[in-house]
């Protein structure tokens, strides 16, 4: 009988054997039960009150001057770009690896998308491929603290500073992570972030706009915010245009988050410390596997707050050419939590360079660009995104600190390295097959 439990061997670790609060989140207490209770039973769920306190808290944990809550992730980033004035004919540069919401927004405001490469060191913004990507009519850049992970800000801020460009530093995976002693977020022009209910600072649906710049801040609100403009704008501006939004969408927070995100506040980082001391143990027991590398920032006062979808690197020629999904099916054979692979390139889509979005009768992204650049080739070829998906595997998100379950998920690594070359067989036998997938992470 195979010594792997994919091959009929005894796994080290049953799903029922795992506590469900081993990977349950958000963790939710009296508080945070009491605080939405209060807002449903006084009838204040679409008010600002609570919202109000809830950026002006978020704003202060980071030392920012202006925070502002979205109803999503999504809308807090439009609306950093439109905050940042992108618009038609622009140019927004983003990382090909990350998810669409970090950037798609750009084409509904004209502007058109040119993805950069990432580095596969720590999957973030390859900062040379940045510059590379630079146009006259490049406007801003986006910078993803991908998979939790800071990017390189220092020689981001320092490329963007020389060409003129915008800084929006899209936080989703990485809330109260800092880059060398600073909050993320708080580097570039404007921060914006997601707090649906699975990212590590969870509120159950939102988002939060993050600067100390006024004019990013007014633009915001006059962008989703038609109840908040009179605050910002003086009478003699809102004249000709009262207080219609000029992207004509309301992006209030619903109250329920914002109350619970005031809750959250007040345990997240002891929360995080947990998860950190979790993560690190596990790492500390399988470093030494050849192979499997950990993806961690080396700078001092930088961290992975949160770990959210954290992922490590794979190198198959150390595990006899075996592919990281078929590695990740025996982990997962052995022990639930691991899965393949990463986000999706997104200069692969057609959505980018080809697709009519709004009926124009020619492909958006053209829409505002002179007839001779195509999109296409402002992107070129990005070889470290294009292939990242067959380089790194995702570990369980453990979020307490339980050494008695984690060693068994240390020993379930051990074991399938150990004995990597049963695989080998299943591999041959599916690429024959044509049936390559990739295994993906319940959500």
């Amino acid at each position: 009988m195979s010594k792997l439990a994919l091959y009929g061997g005894t796994p080290v670790l049953n799903a029922k054997d795992v506590p469900e609060e081993m990977f349950h989140w958000p963790i939710v207490n009296d508080a945070m039960r009491q605080a939405q209770l209060e807002v449903l039973e006084t009838g204040n769920m679409s008010g600002t009150d609570i919202s109000r306190k809830f950026e002006k808290q978020f704003a202060e944990w980071h030392g920012m001057k202006y925070g502002l809550a979205h109803n999503t992730g999504t809308n807090a980033l439009i609306s950093a770009m439109y905050g940042v004035g992108l618009g038609p004919g622009d140019e927004l540069i983003c990382p090909s690896v990350t998810y669409w919401a970090s950037c798609t927004s750009a084409l509904g405001l004209g502007a058109t998308v040119v993805f950069c490469d990432i580095l596969e060191k720590d999957l973030q913004l390859d900062p040379a491929s940045f510059e590379a990507h630079i146009t006259p009519r490049t406007k801003a850049v986006m910078v993803v603290h991908y998979m939790a992970h800071p990017a390189d800000m220092d020689a981001i801020m320092a490329i963007a500073r020389k060409h003129g460009i915008k800084v929006i530093e899209d936080v989703s995976h990485a809330q109260g992570g800092h880059y060398k002693g600073k909050m993320l977020g708080t580097i570039g022009d404007v921060g914006a972030m997601s707090l649906m209910s699975g990212k590590s600072f969870a509120i159950g649906e939102g988002g939060i706009l993050l600067t100390n710049d006024l004019e990013i801040y007014r633009r915001a609100i006059r962008f989703g915010h038609y109840d908040r403009i009179r605050e910002v704008y003086s009478k003699e501006e809102v004249a000709a245009t009262n207080t219609v939004p000029f992207g004509g969408q309301k992006f209030r927070m619903h109250q329920v988050s914002a109350a619970i995100g005031l809750e959250q506040l007040k345990k997240y980082e002891s929360e995080i410390a947990e998860i950190d001391r979790a993560m690190k143990y596990f790492w500390k027991g399988i470093g030494d596997i050849k192979g499997l590398r950990m993806i961690y920032p080396e700078d001092p006062g930088s961290d992975k707050s949160g770990w959210y979808a954290s992922r490590f690197g794979y190198d198959p020629e150390a595990f006899s050419g075996v592919p990281n999904y078929l590695f990740c099916k025996a982990l997962c054979a052995e022990a639930p939590g691991f899965f393949s692979g990463c986000n999706f390139p997104l200069h692969k889509s057609e959505v980018f360079y080809t697709t009519d979005i709004f009926g124009h009768g020619r492909p958006t992204a053209r829409l505002y660009l002179p007839p001779e650049v195509d999109p296409r080739q402002l992107t070129g070829e990005l070889p470290v995104s294009s292939v990242i998906n067959q380089r790194v595997l995702g570990e369980p998100w453990f979020k307490h600190f339980d050494t008695q379950i984690i060693d068994r998920y240390i020993e379930a690594v051990h074991k399938v390295a150990e004995n990597h070359r049963e695989l080998l067989a299943e591999k041959t036998e599916e690429a024959a097959q044509g049936n390559i997938a990739l295994t993906h992470r319940k959500k």
